[in-house]
Formats: structure tokens, C-alpha cells, sequence
């Protein structure tokens, strides 16, 4: 490992600490430099803070002039929530920047990096660019189409199902996978299930973990069936929720609205709610990433309107048989030609469990 590989593998753990509370803000760590050691360290850590850079420039503990920078992400080089990152690099003296990813914000796109060099600063581009892209999905789709990130996650046994022929379903995985769910749930902006899943199980959706970022709880409800007692409805002003539905009762709505619920109209698709046309104005909303947590109609409902970035499969060692639930409704499928297409895996090992980690390939 080079020096300079040490430095920005440093950038990126530091980017990490952000995770749950940027969005719809990228995750960014920053390394400084100077005469073979680390002169200071700095990371995004909340929406409206510091950006990386200054962060870290902020905390030197010794002059930076003449230093190096690593940052996962081009700097910004436009006045937001904060200003300019760049002219603070310029201010400051810093001698070179080691880049890893590219800013796809129309914003930035470049126009930080050919700022640097035209004020004399060496820049090095796309350093470690696959492990620094890997930090922020999120945000290169959410700040490219104004869609929120989606991640499609369930729960099955080595069978394929995600609950008994009954309905029981708790347990299907270990300790270990759920309290990893928990992580996945303070990365993203909102959670969302259907009305089904509600009435079912009156889950919390919440995030139990250390530290925890709570997401807003969206749930599809097509005809505003959800039970005004229910957990969600119950903890709606300490947890935001979003309903959505169609053509809603006014007496219903106005009770909900005094839950602290937030009814939002939505068009149709076929018989329920559009899921795409529901994400596309949580984006709207500000919200950049989504985590259906539901059954086999909203994951069905996702899958036809191409709308799963990431798939998220969590594989215990046990069988239910053929009469169990299986994760995924009738999409229309007649041949494996018309198959969703996904990429290869990747695997993590969770106790006795398996957590499959798939994206969409694009098209599909």
C-alpha cells in the first residue's frame, strides 16, 4: 500500500461517520498532509455542517501551506448552505489535492478541479475512484435525476419464503442481519411499506441502533385504511409520517393530520397508488433515498416500475416448504428472457445468515 492510498482509505473511514445524518448531502472525508504526517482530518458530519474540507481545515494543528489534501469527493466550488471549499483550499495554501470521486452536480462537475488548476493547485484525479464512488449511490442519483436512491429488502429462507403458509414470520434471520437492517435504516431518508404490512404487523419503522438517524415512515394506503391507533399514526409527531393514497376521506385525513401525519394525494396505477409516481414526490420533498421494508405486492409494484436500485437479500438457513410466502407478487413474467436482470452478488457473512447485495442492471 502507497502512502498516498493510506491517506485516502483514511478519507473515506472518515467519510463514513456521516452516514444518517448529510442526506441528501454526500458523504465526504478529507486528509491533510504535511511533511510525511497527518497534519489535521476533517469529514462532513450533518446536513447544513462544515463540508469535509474545511472541516478538516479547520482543525489543523499545524500550518497547511504547502500541504497535500485527499477528499473523496471534487470540492465545491459554489455558494450553498456554505461557501466555496475550493477558495478555502486556496486560502489556506494547500500545494496539491488527491481527488477520488467526480461531483456530478451540474454545480460542480468538474469546474472545482479546473478552478484548483487555474489558481496553481496540482490536482490528481479519480484516485481510488471505485472504492470513493462506493460511498455515495445515494447521492449520484438523487442530485442526477431528483429520484430517490431505493433499496428493495426482504428477509427469506433457503426456500424462498419470507413467512410461514400463516403469516408468522418472526423469526426468518438471526440477531446479527436485523440489527444489520437497523444500520440500512439509518442510512436512508425514509422507509416505506403498504397498507398490508401495516395492518398486519403495526410496525414502528423505526431505526434501533446506536447513535440512530430516524427516517420519515412512508406507507402506500391507496384507500386510507391505515387504523388511526396504530404505532405509526400513534408516534407521528416524533417520527414523521407520510401517507399516501387516493382521493382521500376528508373526516379521515383531518384525523390524521392532527396525529401529525402527513396525507399527500397520489395517481393511480392500476388498482393502487403509483409507487414511482410516491418516490418521485418524496424526491421532490428532499428525501434522496427509500427503503421498502414490504410484502409481495409493493416489492412487485417496485420491480415493474423499474424503480430498485439495489436489492437487498438477507438468506437464512432454514426451509418453510411450499406453502410458505414467497417475497415477490406476480410482476407478469412469462419467459426468463423477461427476466429483471440484476448484477452478480455481493456477500456478507451475518451470524448463520447471508446478505445478498444486488443492483439493477441498467435497462432492466
Amino acid at each position: 500500500m502507497t502512502q498516498h492510498t493510506f491517506y485516502m482509505q483514511r478519507a473515506i473511514q472518515l467519510a463514513k461517520r456521516g452516514i444518517g445524518f448529510v442526506n441528501p448531502n454526500p458523504l465526504v472525508g478529507a486528509v491533510i498532509v504535511k511533511d510525511g504526517r497527518i497534519i489535521s482530518e476533517g469529514w462532513h458530519a450533518r446536513y447544513g455542517d462544515l463540508h469535509a474540507e474545511r472541516n478538516a481545515l479547520k482543525n489543523c494543528t499545524a500550518d497547511p501551506t504547502g500541504a497535500t489534501m485527499y477528499v473523496t469527493l471534487e470540492p465545491c466550488c459554489h455558494h450553498g448552505k456554505q461557501p466555496p471549499c475550493t477558495e478555502a483550499i486556496l486560502k489556506n495554501g494547500i500545494q496539491r489535492v488527491y481527488i477520488g470521486s467526480r461531483d456530478p452536480n451540474p454545480l460542480v462537475a468538474g469546474k472545482g478541479v479546473a478552478f484548483l488548476r487555474e489558481h496553481g493547485v496540482e490536482v490528481i484525479t479519480d484516485f481510488l475512484r471505485e472504492e470513493c464512488d462506493a460511498l455515495n449511490p445515494v447521492f449520484f442519483r438523487y442530485i442526477t435525476t431528483k429520484m430517490p436512491y431505493t433499496i428493495l429488502k426482504y428477509a427469506m429462507t433457503a426456500d424462498g419464503k419470507i413467512a410461514c403458509a400463516g403469516g408468522a414470520s418472526q423469526w426468518v434471520t438471526g440477531e446479527t442481519a436485523r440489527a444489520h437492517v437497523h444500520q440500512t435504516r439509518k442510512r436512508v431518508a425514509a422507509i416505506c411499506v403498504g397498507i398490508g404490512t401495516v395492518l398486519a404487523d403495526d410496525p414502528m419503522l423505526n431505526c434501533r441502533c446506536e447513535n440512530p438517524s430516524q427516517p420519515v415512515r412512508v406507507v402506500l394506503d391507496t384507500r386510507l385504511r391505515i387504523p388511526l391507533t396504530s404505532r405509526l399514526v400513534q408516534t407521528a409527531k416524533d417520527i414523521p409520517v407520510i401517507v399516501f393514497t387516493h382521493q382521500p376521506d376528508p373526516e379521515k385525513c383531518a384525523a390524521l393530520e392532527t396525529a401529525g401525519v402527513t396525507v399527500l394525494e397520489a395517481p393511480l396505477e392500476g388498482a393502487h397508488v403509483s409507487i414511482l409516481e410516491c418516490l418521485a414526490i418524496l424526491g421532490q420533498h428532499g428525501l434522496d433515498s427509500v427503503l421498502i421494508e414490504g410484502g409481495a405486492s409493493i416489492h412487485a409494484a417496485a420491480l415493474q416500475a423499474g424503480c430498485a436500485d439495489l436489492v437487498q437479500v438477507y438468506l437464512a438457513p432454514k426451509l418453510f416448504g411450499g406453502d410458505g410466502l414467497s417475497p415477490i407478487g406476480s410482476i407478469g413474467i412469462l419467459t426468463p428472457a423477461e427476466a429483471v436482470l440484476l448484477s452478480p452478488p455481493t456477500i456478507t457473512k451475518l451470524g448463520e445468515d447471508l446478505l445478498l447485495e444486488y443492483t439493477r442492471k441498467d435497462g432492466a
